[in-house]
C-alpha cells in the first residue's frame, strides 16, 4: 500500500462498474452469496427482494434448476465450439430459428446474429448498418439518432448512443455521427395543460428539426427502446410511436428496436414493440433471453436488411465479423430452455394477470408524503419522489439506501425509484415488496439513520 493511502483503507482488486471508485476504498461491498425465487441473500444471511431483477434481467427466478440442468447437459455434450467459418452447433441453430419465429410479422424470415451482451448486440447492429449502407449505395447514411436518457450499452459506440452526459464524461464520448433527441417523457416534460398527443407532436417536431438540420440523406437509423426504463420509466405518450414511425418512413430512416430490457414479457407482451404497436427493421435482445444465467444477446434482422450484409460479403469475399463467444453452445442451451419454460409455465399470461395488482400497489403509494406520482407498464413501475426539505436529485439515493436497509433492492434514477421484479413474482411477494418500500419511505421521511 502506498504511503498516500490510509492504513485502514480497503484496497479492492475488483473494479466496480457504476460506482464512484474512491468509495471502494472506504467501505466493503455488499457480498451476495445465493438466491432463491425473488430473494437474494448476503454473506450474513440477510434476505432482500430483488425488486429490479438485478439490472432488469433475472426474469424467471434465482436458482431455477431447469436452467442449471440445461447448462450442465450442454457442458457435458459440447462445452464450447465457435459458430463461424461455416461451422455451427445444433443448439445455436435451434435457438436462432426460435427467435426468428418470434420476431414481429414484418420481420418474416428474420436472420439472427449472436453476441454476448446487450452492449455488443447494439454495437454490432450499428456496425451492420454501416456495412449494409456501404453495400447498398447509401454510403452517406451513417449518422444515427438516439434519445436523451436512454441506455444502449457500455462500448465506445453504444455508450455514445446512451443519452446520458454522466456516461460520456471523461471518455471523450460521444463519437462523431451519434445524435440525440428528446426522450418522450410526458410525466416530467409536458407543459402545463399539454395533452399527450400535443406533447407527442412537440417531440416529433423537435426530431424533425434535428433531421433537417443534419441532412436527412446522412441519417441511417433511429435507435430506441419501446419504453425507456433507464430514463426513469419514461412511458411514451399516446400517438408518439405512430407519429415517430411515420416520420422515419418519410425520411427513409431505419428503426432499430432495443429490446434488451423490454423483451420477453416485461411489458405484458413478448416484446415491447408489440405493446406499443410499431414494426422495427431490426431488434436487439439480451438479459431475460437466458434469465441472465449465461451471457448471451442477439441481433434479429429483417431479411431485407440482412440481404445488404450478403451483398457486402459478396463484394468483400467474407463477412468479417465474428466473436469467439458469439453463438456459444452453453448460453444457447440455457436460452432455449428459458424460452421453453416461459411457454410451458405461461409466464406471459402470469405477467398479464398479476400486472394490475402490481400497478395498484404502486398507485397506493401516492398517499405517502414523499410520493408525487407513479406509473407502470406490465411488470415495470416507477415512483416519483418529492420533498420540500430535501435537495432535488438526492431523495432517490436516500430512499434507495433505506430500501437496502429494509431488505429491498430497487434502481434509483434521480428522484425516481424504478421497480421491475422477476416475472414469476406472486401477489403476496408484491405485497411484501411494497411493505418494505413503504418502510424505506417512512424512514426517509422521519430521517431515521441509515
Amino acid at each position: 500500500m502506498s504511503s498516500s493511502k490510509m492504513a485502514n483503507q480497503i484496497d479492492p482488486t475488483v473494479v466496480f462498474g457504476f460506482t464512484n471508485l474512491p468509495d471502494n476504498r472506504q467501505r466493503e461491498p455488499l457480498r451476495i452469496v445465493r438466491g432463491k425465487g425473488v430473494f437474494i441473500f448476503d454473506e450474513h444471511g440477510k434476505d432482500y427482494i430483488e425488486g429490479a431483477s438485478s439490472f432488469y434481467c433475472t426474469s424467471l427466478e434465482f436458482s431455477e434448476e431447469e436452467l442449471i440442468e440445461a447448462a450442465v447437459k450442454q457442458m457435458r455434450e459440447l462445452p464450447f465450439y465457435v459458430t463461424a467459418t461455416h461451422r455451427s452447433v445444433p443448439v445455436v441453430e435451434e435457438l436462432a430459428a426460435r427467435l426468428a419465429a418470434m420476431a414481429p410479422p414484418n420481420m418474416r424470415n428474420a436472420k439472427v446474429a449472436f453476441a454476448a451482451t446487450g452492449s455488443e448486440a447494439n454495437d454490432a447492429l450499428l456496425k451492420f448498418l454501416w456495412y449494409h449502407n456501404n453495400a447498398s449505395g447509401k454510403p452517406k447514411r451513417k449518422k444515427v439518432i438516439a434519445r436523451l436518457g436512454s441506455y444502449h450499452g457500455g462500448t465506445i459506440a453504444t455508450a455514445s448512443l446512451t443519452g446520458w452526459v454522466k456516461y460520456h464524461a471523461g471518455f471523450d464520448l460521444p463519437i462523431a455521427g451519434i445524435l440525440h433527441t428528446e426522450q418522450p417523457d410526458y410525466a416530467h416534460m409536458a407543459e402545463p395543460g399539454e395533452s399527450e398527443p400535443d406533447f407527442a407532436d412537440r417531440m416529433i417536431g423537435l426530431l424533425r428539426q434535428l433531421i433537417e438540420r443534419e441532412d436527412p440523406e446522412t441519417i441511417g437509423a433511429f435507435f430506441a427502446e419501446p419504453v425507456s426504463v433507464s430514463a426513469a420509466l419514461a412511458l411514451p405518450p399516446a400517438t408518439y410511436w405512430d407519429k415517430l414511425t411515420a416520420l422515419l418512413a418519410e425520411y427513409e430512416i431505419r428503426l432499430f428496436d432495443d429490446e434488451v430490457v423490454t423483451g420477453f414479457a416485461r411489458t405484458g407482451n413478448m416484446f415491447g414493440c408489440e405493446t406499443y404497436g410499431f414494426a422495427p427493421d431490426c431488434m436487439t435482445v439480451a438479459k431475460a433471453l437466458t434469465s441472465a444465467y449465461q451471457p448471451l444477446s442477439a441481433v434479429i434482422m429483417s431479411e431485407e436488411f440482412y440481404e445488404g450484409l450478403e451483398r457486402g460479403s459478396a463484394e468483400a469475399g467474407m463477412f468479417s465479423h465474428a466473436g469467439t463467444y458469439h453463438g456459444h453452445p452453453v448460453p444457447a442451451a440455457v436460452a432455449l430452455r428459458t424460452l421453453e419454460l416461459m411457454e410451458e409455465r405461461d409466464i406471459l399470461g402470469h405477467v398479464r394477470a398479476i400486472a394490475p395488482h402490481f400497478e395498484a400497489a404502486l398507485r397506493a403509494l401516492e398517499d405517502h408524503p414523499l410520493v408525487s406520482g407513479s406509473r407502470a407498464v406490465g411488470l415495470a413501475g416507477a415512483v416519483d419522489l418529492a420533498s420540500p426539505s430535501t435537495e432535488s436529485g438526492t431523495l432517490g439515493a436516500d430512499v434507495a439506501a433505506r430500501c437496502d436497509a429494509n431488505g429491498l433492492f430497487i434502481r434509483p434514477s434521480g428522484d425516481t425509484i424504478v421497480m421491475a421484479p422477476p416475472l414469476i413474482i406472486t401477489t403476496s411477494e408484491i405485497d411484501e415488496m411494497f411493505r418494505r418500500f413503504r418502510l424505506a419511505l417512512d424512514d426517509s421521511l422521519e430521517g431515521t439513520p441509515k
